[in-house]
């Protein structure tokens, strides 16, 4: 063999071997939801706030869907979308989530902050029996997607936070 063969050959196992290991943490990192291909996903949702459901922005707030990067690197999630079965959408605005966090988009009015973020809703957002939360990037692109509740063959035994089904 060649000395340049042998360069070439070298050269492709040393890339393949860094691809390899740069796609390794969001496939390997067990937490729910991280797959290959998915580096933002849709981790936890809380689709019936506690206690009593009286509209109050308490518990509008108590209602919530967590987004939670991956990966190791920022993501700008500016015009990125989170919409419920209803069609109604929220619009992420300056949201740069860092790498392995974790911003919860809550329902009801509040200060935006790098954890939590406010759709400002006077009404619940989410349907505690049946529903679905769809994450788009902004190119309006499916991201991730989650459902809940029977249409969905899916019970979780009086659960409210939960991992719910993926699609």
């Amino acid at each position: 063999m060649s000395v340049t063969a042998r360069r070439l050959t070298a050269a492709a196992a040393v890339a393949a071997a860094a691809v390899g290991a740069l796609a390794l943490p969001a496939a390997a990192d067990g937490r729910p939801g991280a797959r290959p291909h998915g580096d933002v996903v849709i981790s936890k949702v809380q689709y019936d706030s506690p206690g009593r459901d009286d509209r109050s922005n308490r518990s509008l707030n108590n209602e919530w869907v967590d987004i939670t990067n991956a990966t190791r690197r920022t993501v700008n999630l500016d015009h990125w979308t989170l919409t419920g079965g209803d069609g109604r959408r929220y619009t992420f605005r300056h949201v740069r989530l860092e790498g392995r966090a974790t911003v919860r988009v809550h329902t009801g009015v509040g200060r935006d902050n790098a954890r939590d973020v406010y759709q400002d809703r006077r009404g619940y957002a989410w349907d505690d029996r049946n529903d679905t939360a769809t994450l788009r990037n902004d190119h309006a692109r499916i991201v991730d997607q989650v459902s809940w509740g029977h249409r969905h063959g899916h019970r979780n035994g009086g659960h409210r936070n939960s991992t719910p089904n993926r699609h």
